[in-house]
């Protein structure tokens, strides 16, 4: 518990743990007994007219079963930033909502707000349809609307709430890792050779004239696992774990899924195929020893990539998980671009406010590393409400293109906050007294900073100013606030 809190930092938590009381149709009087504090003390608590105390929140974890992050993290600032996104739709731009009053109901009326970006996140899919629809015939048949969440937005939901940790699958890996380790020096035979032996499914590297667009396929009848020759080694590891998390623990992956999905079908199946990534994942990087020799080297991508046979975007993915109770890593942020800007991968073990409609800013230097291909460039990024992040970036790629083909072009960046940067082998020449810092902005649209010289579209909450006599930096002007 010690790598959690902070013994000199006042917690003021008082309706996260009032909400906690009664989920658990807890008097007052019952859960103080329990905390060992007196009643009228836990009434000042859940009034934030007295701090949650240090032995308070290890009781609170002991009994209860909480994470401390819970109360210890400003979760309500993450709410306020999530609505602000929504609120800068122009659907709103009347609305009015003061950011006094997302406080208050982040703080009192957390499910009201998870209702409201749901029924948004509903709306907007809604939108894209209609849209789409503009550009192909709509069947003139078809009346109904399609509401609801997108399922990749649903389950990208589901893993930044859970901050992209999950016990159980890590729990579950590293014990597979263990006996496979018993059986081979070889992770790609061993596991191939297990497939074979236990589950009666062969794995076959083939030709990719005939995988075609194809990177792995399992031809359930033939019982066989094929894997494009385009792959490389840490791609065809990675497939062949998938295959036998899908194969010996589908329970384990159905009921976790069931369980944070029950009603979407779709979601809940991607969220099946993204719980057998994580446990690929997983096995080539069990997490006791995957954290120890990432504490160990500064979390040095590339050194980690060579000792566990991964590539550089699997160890990356994996450091967003380390989340163990008991050995908790860097709490870092992941984000995948393609060359135009696009996100197409975001993963949080921390409160990063990604963006959630367009790209990511063009100051990031995540979008530089496209000139300067597999090199490592470092930057010190501060959002518009102050918080400093300290990000490492690169360009990956995910197997050998064929000749005369698309190359699809991706880069990661891998960040924290930069309380955490001195962790970390990047920073080590850096001065983190006094940074060098880049400011940037979650997206144009959400971004007030004026006289930015890459701004592609004005503030959505800003009234836009134009003046024939003047052009600025920005092609775009604004009222300040």
């Amino acid at each position: 518990m010690t790598d959690v809190i902070n013994p000199a930092r006042k917690i003021f938590a008082g309706p996260r743990l009032k909400r906690l009381r009664r989920e658990r149709n807890l008097t007052q009087a019952r859960m103080a007994e329990e905390l060992a504090v007196s009643p009228s003390y836990l009434n000042l608590m859940e009034r934030n007219q007295r701090p949650i105390t240090v032995p308070v929140l290890i009781r609170l974890a002991d009994i209860y079963g909480v994470d401390p992050r819970d109360f210890m993290e400003d979760r309500t600032e993450i709410a306020v930033e999530d609505m602000e996104h929504i609120l800068a739709d122009p659907l709103f731009r009347e609305s009015g909502v003061g950011r006094a009053e997302l406080h208050d109901a982040a703080e009192y009326a957390p499910a009201l707000l998870v209702a409201m970006q749901r029924l948004y996140r509903a709306y907007a899919a809604a939108r894209e349809t209609t849209e789409a629809q503009v550009l192909v015939k709509a069947d003139p048949d078809r009346t109904e609307t399609q509401l609801g969440d997108s399922p990749v937005e649903r389950v990208r939901t589901i893993l930044q709430e859970a901050r992209n940790h999950f016990p159980a699958l890590d729990d579950a890996a590293e014990k597979f890792a263990s006996d496979l380790t018993l059986e081979g020096p070889d992770p790609f035979f061993t596991m191939a050779e297990r497939l074979r032996s236990r589950h009666g499914i062969r794995v076959r590297v083939l030709p990719v004239d005939v995988m075609s667009d194809r990177l792995r396929w399992y031809d359930l009848h033939r019982r066989q696992l094929m894997i494009s020759e385009v792959m490389d080694q840490p791609g065809r590891v990675f497939q062949v774990a998938y295959q036998l998390a899908v194969s010996e623990h589908g329970a384990l992956l159905n009921a976790l899924a069931g369980q944070l999905e029950a009603k979407d079908d779709v979601a809940r199946r991607l969220l099946r195929v993204t719980f057998a990534n994580y446990f690929a994942g997983a096995v080539m990087m069990p997490y006791a020893r995957f954290h120890e020799a990432a504490e160990a080297t500064g979390y040095d991508v590339e050194v980690l990539a060579a000792r566990f046979g991964a590539s550089f975007e699997q160890v990356a993915h994996r450091m967003t998980t380390l989340g163990r109770a008991t050995a908790r890593g860097v709490p870092f942020f992941l984000v995948r671009v393609d060359i135009a800007g696009n996100v197409s991968k975001r993963f949080s073990a921390g409160r990063f406010p990604f963006s959630h409609a367009g790209g990511t800013c063009g100051l990031w230097n995540l979008h530089a590393t496209f000139a300067e291909p597999g090199k490592i460039l470092t930057q010190i990024v501060e959002l518009q409400e102050g918080s400093q992040w300290f990000s490492i970036a690169r360009t990956v790629r995910r197997s050998i293109t064929p000749h005369g083909t698309i190359s699809p072009r991706f880069a990661v960046a891998l960040g924290c906050e930069i309380k955490y940067a001195n962790r970390l082998v990047y920073a080590r020449r850096l001065d983190l007294a006094t940074p060098d810092v880049m400011p940037i902005g979650i997206s144009c649209r959400l971004c007030e900073r004026p006289n930015c010289p890459q701004r592609a579209a004005p503030p959505v909450l800003r009234p836009l100013r134009v003046d024939e006599t003047t052009r600025g930096i920005s092609p775009f002007a604004f009222n300040e606030p």
